[in-house]
This record gives C-alpha cells, structure tokens and sequence, in this order.
C-alpha cells in the first residue's frame, strides 16, 4: 500500500513537472495508471485531492489555473520549485540544527529532520554538525495539544476554521469561526492568535482549552494578516505579559515559583504564607487559576472577582 501510493505521488509529480500547459482533472487521470483503476469518479476525486495535498506538504508548489473555458487545469512550474543555492557558514548551519532539535519531541519533529536533510541534499557541507557545536543544550518545545497540527496547517495555508473552545469562566464551550494567523508559545503553554469572525475583532485562544476536533473551511480571509511582530505582542498582552498596574496576592511558602520569579515584592507573613506585589495585566486571572487553593487574591478587587468566577465555573464542571 505504501509503496503503491509512493509511486501514485511520483508520477503525479511527474506529471505536474513535465507539463508546459496546465493538465485538467480528466488529462491526469488518463495519464496515471492508479487513477484510471479508481473505481468511479467520486473514488479518483477523493485520491487526486489527497495526493495533491500530499505533494503540498512535501512542498512541491502546486499552481491551479483556469483556462478560457472555465476548466480547472494544474501544473508545477520548474522555477517555482527550485531552491536557489544556499550557502550556510558554519555557525548558520548550528543555528538551524538548533532549531530542529527544539522539535525532536514534538509534532514538527519529522519536518524537522526532513528539513536538514532537504539542506544536506542542497550543499550544506558534510563535514558540519548542526549539531556538535551546541551538543550541551537541549531545547524542547512540547507541543501536546491535538489542535496545534491542523491549526499550523491552517495557518500556513491560509484557511479560516471553526473549533469549539471553553473559555476559563464557562462551564460548557462556545463554537468559534476564527481566521488563524499565527501560534505563539508562552509560559510552556500555546496560543493561536487569530480573527474571530462572529465578534468581529482579533482574539486570542489557548490550545489546550480547544476541545473536540478543528474542522478547517473554505473561502478567503476577510481581514489582512498582520506581521509576526504584531501578532507576538498579541498574544503576550492576552498571556499576561503586558501589565500596567500591580495586584497583591497570598501565596503559599512551597508554592508558586513562576509567581515569585515575576514578583516584584515578596513578605513572608507567617503560618506558611507570602505577600507578593506582582505585574498585573490581560490574563493575569486565568494564570493564577492554575494555582489552585495556594493563591488567594488581595487586590484589587476586580482581579479577585474575576478569579472566583474562573474558579467557580471550574469547580460546575
């Protein structure tokens, strides 16, 4: 079976390559031997799209043009997938094998070894180690979440989805139609941060309260993407790293270490307890729901509220 569809994919490749005109549907099912076997239309529809999909990922780049006549043909423009040469000294190469070794133990993990083998393959010279020069460290990523794949995908692709996410104050979750710009990592913890379409405003969501499966949608953005930066100070403002104002908290002696590591005033009360003054912004409140019954918020009010409520809907299930 793998070796079949290996093979499929080759000549499908082939053909797109070869090609100097777009080839229509019909044209490439007559020129590929699995694809006239396919047992009706709907069965070589169904295997052409995953195929093309399949090349996709690879990273073949695929162009789709419609022809006077309306019909939909495909080809893959040599130029528009040959690397240029690349040239990496040798402390370019360990920064991109650094990279890689972040995502040994996540999702990325085999784009990330295919990756460094497509730059061997393109001159990236034998005797460096992307490796060797920083054998010390070890970066990991964990990426355990089942929503980051299809909403990476989403991403890069450009595709709006739709997900259900609970938010931290609701009992049960809400459906969400969201135009996904880009991930970001914070504290351990991912986010997506993105446009949702039934509020009309750009939004950030934390994968790990996305449940059920993200079912991705046709059509276009309806909103331009904005740049990397942008959105990385959209998400650390939603993840509580933008703060304005202060707030004081108890927190328990043994406990809380990311809390103290941001204080900015620490006073031992006794009886196992700490004041601590820390850095109060967006999502402050979520942050300090994690830490359960060894927190107890002191001011101001409206961060003490907002924890109750968190923690009440937690508590309904």
């Amino acid at each position: 079976m793998a070796i079949a569809k290996a093979e499929r994919l080759m000549n499908l490749a082939l053909c797109l390559l070869g090609t100097r005109r777009p080839l229509s549907k019909r044209e490439l099912r007559e020129s590929i031997e699995a694809y006239l076997e396919a047992g009706s239309d709907d069965s070589f529809n169904r295997m052409f799209e995953r195929d093309k999909d399949d090349l996709r990922e690879l990273g073949l780049v695929i162009e789709t043009v419609e022809n006077l006549d309306g019909e939909v043909g495909y080809l893959a423009r040599r130029d528009s997938n040959r690397l240029p040469p690349i040239t990496l000294d040798a402390e370019e190469a360990a920064a991109l094998g650094l990279a890689a070794k972040v995502w040994q133990q996540a999702r990325l993990a085999g784009a990330a070894s295919g990756a460094l083998q497509k730059l061997r393959a393109a001159g990236l010279p034998e005797d460096v180690d992307p490796y060797g020069a920083h054998g010390a460290l070890e970066p990991r990523i964990p990426v355990h979440e089942a929503a980051f794949e299809p909403l990476m995908l989403a991403c890069r692709d450009r595709r709006p989805v739709v997900f259900d996410y609970r938010k931290a104050n609701a009992a049960q979750p809400g459906q969400r139609h969201v135009e996904p710009w880009a991930l970001e990592c914070w504290r351990g913890h991912w986010y997506l941060a993105g446009w949702d379409r039934d509020r009309g405003a750009e939004r950030v969501f934390r994968l790990s309260r996305i449940t059920g499966k993200v079912r991705s949608r046709s059509g276009r953005f309806t909103v331009p993407v904005p740049d990397v930066v942008t959105v990385r100070e959209t998400v650390a403002g939603w993840a509580g790293e933008t703060a304005d104002r202060s707030a004081r908290i108890r927190l328990r002696s043994d406990a809380g270490y990311p809390l103290r590591a941001k204080a900015t005033a620490v006073r031992e009360l006794g009886d196992g307890w700490d004041e601590l003054e820390i850095p109060y912004g967006h999502g402050l409140d979520a942050w300090l729901v994690e830490f359960g019954p060894d927190v107890v918020v002191l001011e101001p009010a409206e961060l003490r509220a907002d924890v109750m409520d968190r923690l009440r809907a937690v508590a309904k299930g």
